[in-house]
C-alpha cells in the first residue's frame, strides 16, 4: 500500500552533518505520522525522531535532542532528518516509518517501512 525509500546516508567524520530523505509513494492518509529508527549491528532497533504529519508536531530521543531535526514536505510526501554534531555512536542503519502511531517512539506502532540508509560516523 505504502512504499518508503531512504536517501542521504553516507560517511562523514565526527562533528559533521548528514540529511536524509524518506519519499513516500502509494495510498498515503494525511493522519499518518512518520518516523525515524536506527539500528547498529548486535543492538536493538531504537527511536530517533517522529512528526505527525497533519500539524508537525515532533518528537525526539533524547540522545538525538539538539542535533537532529526533523521536518516533513507534505507536498513531496518526504519526511527528513537532519542530523547534526555527528559522533561515532549515531552509527547505524537509519529507517524510515510510516503508520498511525498512537506512541509514536514505539516500533510497534508504525505499519510502512523503508529499507534503511547507512550512516558511517569515523572519528
Amino acid at each position: 500500500q505504502v512504499q518508503l525509500v531512504e536517501s542521504g546516508g553516507g560517511l562523514v567524520q565526527a562533528g559533521g552533518s548528514l540529511r536524509l530523505s524518506c519519499a513516500a509513494s502509494g495510498r498515503t492518509s494525511s493522519n499518518y505520522a512518520m518516523g525515524w529508527f536506527r539500528q547498529a549491528p548486535g543492538k536493538e532497533r531504537e527511536f530517533v525522531a517522529a512528526i505527525r504529519w497533519s500539524n508537525a508536531v515532533t518528537w525526539y530521543a533524547d540522545s538525538v535532542k539538539g542535533r537532529f531535526t526533523i521536518s516533513r514536505d507534505n507536498a513531496k510526501n518526504t519526511v527528513f532528518l537532519q542530523m547534526n554534531s555527528l559522533t561515532p555512536e549515531d552509527t547505524a542503519v537509519y529507517y524510515c516509518a510510516a503508520g498511525f502511531p498512537t506512541l509514536p517512539r514505539l516500533e510497534r506502532s508504525y505499519k510502512y517501512w523503508g529499507q534503511g540508509t547507512q550512516v558511517t560516523v569515523s572519528s
